[in-house]
């Protein structure tokens, strides 16, 4: 009889034998191991790569600006910065609220109602971007004695394009109207944009 091979008494069952020498459990409970550990190590790795790209306390102190509107006159504008860009907070008078809203809608190149572009119930605070949408140049108008160009809203002297009241596009290469962003009144005389 050769040596090689063991030899099983009879009425056993080999299984036992075979199982002491690879456990099943064993191996799944290292390769269970082993993935949580890289599991860990990647959330350990991409987590501070991800939080990295959120905004900054500078930023973020930059998204909204809040303005004191309570010292505009009717017919008076001023010039805000909002991110970087200006912005234009102008009180309409009666008249130029007349004007705007006499404009036909198929007149205009980018049609936009007053209402569409002001606050239910404050349709004297337009509140636009100060950059025109042509060149991106920055348009006369919201300053004390600046040309406000043959509608009477803004113009801008980069390539002649003149808004009216409503800061609705009428003449020149420009192709839409000042952009409205967004605002919110926190009580009559506080504007929050942003």
């Amino acid at each position: 009889m050769a040596m090689a091979e063991q030899e099983i008494p009879l009425g056993e069952d080999p299984a036992p034998y075979h199982e002491a020498t690879h456990d099943p459990r064993r191996r799944d409970f290292i390769n269970i191991a082993a993935v949580s550990f890289a599991g860990v190590g990647a959330v350990a790795i991409v987590l501070p790569l991800i939080n990295q790209m959120n905004p900054s306390a500078d930023v973020l102190a930059l998204s909204t600006t809040e303005i004191d509107i309570s010292k505009i006159a009717p017919g008076q504008a001023i010039k805000a910065s909002f991110r970087k860009q200006p912005l234009f907070v102008r009180n309409l008078t009666p008249k130029e609220i007349a004007e705007a809203d006499a404009v036909p809608l198929g007149e205009l190149r980018d049609p936009q109602t007053l209402e569409e572009r002001t606050k239910a119930g404050k349709k004297n605070w337009l509140i636009t971007l100060g950059v025109c949408t042509h060149l991106g140049c920055v348009p006369l108008g919201a300053g004390e004695g600046e040309n406000k160009g043959p509608f009477g809203g803004y113009f801008c002297p980069c390539h002649g394009s003149a808004y009216d009241t409503a800061a609705r596009i009428r003449q020149g290469p420009a192709p839409k109207n000042l952009t409205v962003p967004e605002y919110t009144f926190n009580s009559d005389t506080v504007v929050t944009v942003g």
